[in-house]
């Protein structure tokens, strides 16, 4: 059995966060301005980056402002739990397969989850939109107020009420018979 943790590999996941994050280059999170120096590596991870925007003057790394920020599981672990989530792997499995806490990895997957739906763009339509089927509700169930209707009494007036149909006399033979 092997560790997928040691097919993992921090100078790769911190790359691919650069390439993803940063593809026309570096900016400050905070200002958005372009005016950046780096500032020299994290002390836990070799691999991080730091900044300082000259803008500014926001001091930030690879991970700021992201859904990994922040968080004692090196990156390498954050990356190789949403490989597995796509494998659609449980926490369980996950657990084992990272050598973590089921709790932790339960967590990590939740965050990973609604940070995926919190970046998803906003839909926008153009030109002619087609709805192939619709769906109403025909029935008033258990809604007896919705049913009521006026009623006409005997002396012309109305009030409101349950209609209450008369008894057919076709019924009404079929019993006397």
């Amino acid at each position: 059995m092997f560790n997928l943790n040691n097919l993992i590999d921090d100078a790769k996941c911190y790359r691919m966060v650069r390439q993803l994050r940063w593809s026309e280059g570096v900016r400050c999170p905070h200002c958005e301005s372009a005016e950046i120096i780096k500032r020299g590596k994290d002390d836990t991870q070799p691999q991080r980056q730091r900044y300082l925007c000259k803008a500014c003057g926001f001091n930030f790394d690879d991970l700021s402002g992201t859904i990994f920020a922040g968080h004692h599981q090196p990156l390498r672990q954050w990356i190789g739990c949403l490989y597995l989530m796509g494998l659609n792997l449980s926490s369980e499995q996950i657990a084992a397969e990272l050598d973590l806490d089921k709790d932790d990895v339960y967590a990590m997957a939740m965050q990973l989850r609604s940070g995926i739906v919190t970046q998803q763009p906003e839909v926008k339509l153009s030109g002619a939109v087609e709805c192939d089927e619709m769906y109403l509700n025909a029935g008033h169930k258990g809604k007896r107020e919705a049913v009521k209707k006026k009623v006409v009494q005997g002396d012309g007036t109305a009030s409101k009420g349950f209609a209450v149909a008369a008894p057919s006399k076709k019924r009404n033979r079929q019993f006397l018979a």
